[in-house]
């Protein structure tokens, strides 16, 4: 799933990824994960990703339909 999580870092003055991090919860390596599009967020993770930065969710994150789906 694609995200804003990198550009809302560095707008948010250059917030590491640890401080994101603890400020939802998880490692440092989970946030780059989810950076990297390396791994899906839950619903939870991701609002709380989302109000950190005083964002929607669908500010942060943004969900294409597969190729021929129907969903």
């Amino acid at each position: 799933m694609a995200n804003e999580i990198k550009l809302l870092r560095f707008l948010a003055q250059d917030m590491t990824q640890a401080e994101l991090g603890k400020r939802v919860g998880l490692t440092r390596q989970t946030i780059a994960a989810i950076e990297q599009e390396r791994y899906s967020p839950t619903l939870d993770v991701a609002f709380r990703i989302a109000h950190v930065f005083g964002k929607r969710i669908e500010e942060v994150f943004h969900w294409t339909p597969p190729e021929g789906g129907s969903g």
